[in-house]
This record gives structure tokens, C-alpha cells and sequence, in this order.
């Protein structure tokens, strides 16, 4: 069955809006879509993340990286976690996705599926040892 990464995205927008909702309030939203989740069978793995003020970007544009520490200055959007499911197709993760506590201007989710090791040519050596490795995480 294949598996779908929900990623949610946000804007300055967004989080304007969120400044005046209270904190356990939105805690109490997620927990109960992640226990559907969990209830349901469907959930694999979901992080939230940190602000873009203890992050970096990493910028492979020039022929030297270049880090800069967040916040990135004029970022369109951001990512604010993610869920990995498990479910029988893409209209199936976007019926999920669409149960999400998620409003507000800016507001979005993108749902993608994850590819899987036998997505690629089994007879690629840095295929055969991704198996390999796979099968030494248990996550084969």
C-alpha cells in the first residue's frame, strides 16, 4: 500500500492569524486528528516543526553551499510539520489531508506520495544496498 507525506505549509498570513488562538486549543485539534489517525490505521509517522528561527536554509545554487540562518527573509511559505500515511490511493490522502485542523489565510497542505525502494531499477547497485539498509533499519 503506498504511502502519502501531507506537509503542511503556512505564510506570515498564517501565523498572524494563530497569534490570538489559544495554544491548547490547537494541541487539542491536532491530538484528535492524529488519534483518528491512529484509530484508523493510517498513520506511519507526524512531526511538527520548529520556527524558522532555529532553522537554516542551505543554498546549493552557487559551486559553494551557503547557509542562512532562518528567519529567510522573503519565504513565500513554510513548512510547519508533516504526516506520513499509509492508505489505498491519492484521493484517499487528500480526504485525510482535507480532515486536518488546519484555517486561515495561507493555510495549505500538499500531499505527495513517498516513493518506495522498488520505484527504481532493482538492478542499480545504490538501490540494491538502499534495500540493504532498509532491511538493517527495519523500516524495509
Amino acid at each position: 500500500m503506498p504511502k502519502y507525506m501531507m506537509i503542511m505549509r503556512a505564510t506570515d498570513e498564517t501565523h498572524a492569524a494563530y497569534e490570538g488562538v489559544d495554544f491548547n486549543e490547537i494541541i487539542e485539534q491536532m491530538g484528535r486528528y492524529n488519534e483518528s489517525m491512529m484509530n484508523a490505521g493510517v498513520l506511519v509517522a507526524g512531526e511538527g516543526l520548529a520556527e524558522p528561527t532555529d532553522g537554516v536554509v542551505v543554498d546549493y545554487s552557487g559551486d559553494t553551499p551557503v547557509v542562512t540562518d532562518g528567519p529567510y527573509g522573503e519565504t513565500k511559505e513554510l513548512f510547519n510539520g508533516f504526516w506520513i500515511i499509509q492508505v489505498g490511493s491519492l484521493e484517499e490522502a487528500t480526504e485525510w489531508a482535507k480532515r486536518a485542523p488546519m484555517q486561515g489565510p495561507g493555510s495549505k497542505m500538499e500531499v505527495r506520495r513517498v516513493h518506495e525502494v522498488d520505484d527504481f531499477p532493482a538492478d542499480n547497485e545504490w538501490i540494491q544496498k538502499e534495500k540493504e539498509w532498509r532491511k538493517q533499519l527495519g523500516t524495509s
